[in-house]
């Protein structure tokens, strides 16, 4: 093989390349079919001029060339009908048909004199030359090729679609430019010993064969990778310096070049100062034609997981998301939706794009076939490769979804394996497809960002359910305060409710004890005005007369006595800031329940401390505290001739003052001690008790600052101690602003 068959058979290779590609990779459409049968045929063109250039002899070349054409003929037909399939042009079928027929009408002539009539000999090797009927396949193929050029420039501007645009300006620049080399060799045809262009077809095959690697031209799913270009780029470099060496070889091979040192000494430098800086920026082409505007794959990532573990807001994780996706794919648009409250439907959260794209659907039910898929598969739903196994209408509908979201990419968000939304993606600005490095980004993302809307939901749920709390717990705490509110006005009424009742149960025996000394006082006061009246003027008045009138003063002041007692021990005021004296609060109490116990048998023994220090307090309050222990002491002894013992005392070493109440009756069982000062509890006969009296005691002690406590004895009966502070000075409240108990 001589130098001059190196262009055609990297032709072929190409041919054969994209043939192979479209068998294992293609699907079985119309589009690639009609693909392969192109490559095919330009296979065989090219097997044609390679066997030209290298047989010795003109006959031979003749055969081949006319065996070849008559398949070759067929290409423009097959040209016409990819591209009307491509382009999805459904007029002018009649076109196809008459190619179809127009070249049957050559293929009939091709093993003639009249379509090719003989080879011609030039320096590059055997070439034909065209009969009589060759202009009509060269003015063919000229024909068919600006007819192709235009409807392929024409569907470019009307496709708003920056990715479909960027296909079809792949496929103007490569058959464009391979229809007009191919158009040129028309010059060796007709007997000019020129190289023929076409044999550089293999260039703007190569264009094509990026635009398939780079947009998926022919919907094969093959997006290259880097590492995989830099494997060919290395591979073809190889290649490269293997045939310089050829050449050289060849060419130096009467000199003994090739056979000395400086051979191998000449191409190590050549290698060193041309191949390196040449494939370093062939590298760089190939970054800039495939990958420009790519991202950092590790720091978006690492970017990504910061967002994660420090924001914990919906709106700051899609606000970050929006930007991350839009600076590292450089899209047009994207849309984060999230599973609503409901659960039947999914709401579009966040987006970024312009105003256009924002009109599209805000909503997505889940019983959309696009939601089904991805729960289904849990995996990207890309446009592009949405096909069979699934029905058609369903492919349609999907197809229709991801219209209505303007989505090249559906990403689901799953968290325990249930889908909480997704993000949908639109085309890139560039019109690039997305590469699986996009894709492995992407499906980083959505999880990561799967998992920060979690984190953020399960947030919000602990600060609502904490903002909740709190306000409850306020509502409780003011209802608290109200409700102590209340209880201590209740508490109050009651206080005054049962201090009412005890002087009332008082009153019959106070009456009494008032009846008998103004009974006597108004019995010696009748008596002695009587005697004043008959008496004689001039005599002064005899002994017995003064000692009536002293009897009725001391009963007077008797009665004076009991009523500023019982005047006393029943004020209702709410001052705690008066002084009191614990032996007056004990003498008044004893002095209006007199008759209660002066008929029975018992003995009240009283020993007050003299010089006893006044406390603070309430003097009604006190009195009612004493009342009711002395009452319940008298109910416990009355029956069996007991004792009551009535102390009081200073304790110096706490500077308490203590008054104790103890009886000789049958005391307070065990079982019972624990529930003495709760509310209703009593163990007297109904209709005699009502269970407050040691409660409401045992409160106001409390309000004191004091304590009212049931004292343990080795003997029967029972003894209440109570403690109060002297020197503690209760100012006075109200109702409103008086401490709880």
């Amino acid at each position: 093989m001589n130098i001059y068959s190196i262009p055609p058979f990297l032709t072929l290779c190409c041919f054969l390349g994209l043939a192979g590609l479209t068998i294992a990779r293609g699907r079985r459409t119309k589009i690639n079919i009609l693909f392969f049968i192109i490559c095919v045929l330009g296979a065989f063109l090219y097997i044609d001029i390679l066997f030209a250039f290298n047989v010795k002899t003109a006959k031979t070349a003749l055969i081949i060339s006319r065996i070849d054409h008559f398949f070759i003929v067929y290409l423009f037909p097959v040209y016409i009908h990819f591209f009307h399939t491509y382009l999805n042009i459904s007029e002018r079928k009649s076109l196809i048909g008459a190619s179809y027929g127009y070249a049957f009408v050559l293929m009939c002539f091709t093993p003639s004199s009249l379509y090719i009539a003989s080879m011609q000999k030039h320096y590059f090797g055997y070439f034909a030359k065209g009969g009589t009927l060759y202009p009509f396949f060269g003015f063919a193929g000229l024909f068919v090729t600006i007819y192709v050029l235009i409807q392929i420039h024409h569907a470019i501007r009307n496709e708003s679609s920056n990715a479909k645009k960027n296909r079809l300006k792949y496929l103007f620049a490569g058959f464009g430019i391979m229809g007009f080399l191919n158009g040129l060799n028309i010059l060796p045809i007709y007997g000019y010993s020129v190289y023929p262009p076409g044999n550089l077809s293999f260039i703007p095959l190569t264009i094509f064969a990026v635009g398939l690697f780079k947009h998926d031209l022919l919907d094969m799913g093959i997006l290259i990778k880097k590492s995989l270009i830099y494997s060919l780029l290395t591979a073809f470099l190889t290649c490269l310096y293997a045939l310089i060496i050829i050449v050289a070889n060849n060419a130096f091979k009467d000199v003994n070049f090739s056979d000395s040192i400086y051979f191998p000494l000449f191409f190590f430098l050549f290698i060193a100062f041309v191949f390196g800086p040449l494939k370093s920026k062939i590298q760089m082409w190939v970054d800039r034609v495939f990958y420009k505007g790519r991202y950092d794959y590790q720091q978006t990532i690492k970017q990504a997981s910061k967002m994660i573990v420090s924001v914990l807001d919906y709106a700051d994780i899609s606000r970050h998301l929006m930007d991350t996706i839009a600076n590292s794919m450089q899209v047009n648009n994207s849309a984060l939706f999230l599973r609503d409250t409901s659960g039947f439907s999914f709401e579009k959260f966040a987006f970024h794009g312009n105003q256009k794209d924002a009109e599209h659907a805000i909503s997505v039910t889940t019983s959309s076939p696009l939601i089904d898929l991805m729960e289904a598969s849990h995996q990207p739903i890309i446009r592009k490769n949405i096909k069979e196994p699934m029905s058609s209408v369903r492919t349609q509908d999907i197809l229709s979804d991801m219209d209505g979201l303007n989505a090249e990419i559906a990403l689901p968000m799953i968290f325990k394996e249930e889908l909480n939304g997704f993000i949908v993606i639109g085309e890139k600005r560039s019109g690039d497809f997305f590469s699986q490095e996009d894709l492995d980004l992407l499906e980083t993302l959505s999880s990561q960002t799967a998992l920060a809307i979690e984190n953020a939901r399960s947030y919000k749920v602990i600060h609502d359910l904490n903002k909740n709390l709190e306000d409850k717990v306020g509502e409780r705490t003011l209802a608290l305060k109200e409700a102590l509110f209340e209880k201590e006005r209740t508490q109050e009424q009651l206080i005054r409710s049962e201090s009412l009742a005890a002087i009332g149960q008082l009153v019959a025996g106070v009456a009494h004890e008032l009846n008998n000394p103004l009974t006597t006082v108004t019995s010696l006061m009748q008596t002695v005005l009587e005697d004043i009246e008959h008496g004689d003027r001039n005599i002064p008045l005899d002994d017995d007369l003064i000692d009536d009138l002293k009897f009725a003063d001391k009963e007077l002041g008797r009665a004076r006595s009991i009523v500023t007692s019982m005047l006393g021990l029943s004020r209702q005021t709410q001052t705690y800031s008066e002084a009191v004296n614990i032996n007056s609060v004990i003498q008044d109490a004893l002095r209006i329940m007199h008759n209660q116990y002066k008929y029975h048998d018992l003995d009240i023994v009283a020993s007050y401390a003299p010089d006893l220090p006044e406390i603070y307090g309430n003097f009604a309050n006190l009195g009612q505290v004493v009342l009711n222990i002395i009452q319940n002491a008298i109910q416990a002894v009355i029956d069996i001739q007991g004792t009551i013992f009535l102390t009081t005392r200073l304790d110096n070493d706490t500077d308490e003052i203590v008054f104790t109440c103890k009886d000789t009756g049958p005391g307070v069982p065990e079982t019972f001690r624990q529930d003495i000062y709760k509310p209703f509890f009593t163990t007297k006969e109904v209709g005699k008790g009502t269970g407050l009296g040691l409660y409401i005691c045992h409160e106001i002690i409390h309000r004191h600052s004091g304590t009212l406590e049931l004292i343990d004895t080795d003997v029967t009966g029972a003894e209440f101690e109570v403690r109060l502070p002297v020197r503690v000075e209760f100012k006075e409240t109200t109702t409103e602003d008086k401490p709880y108990s």
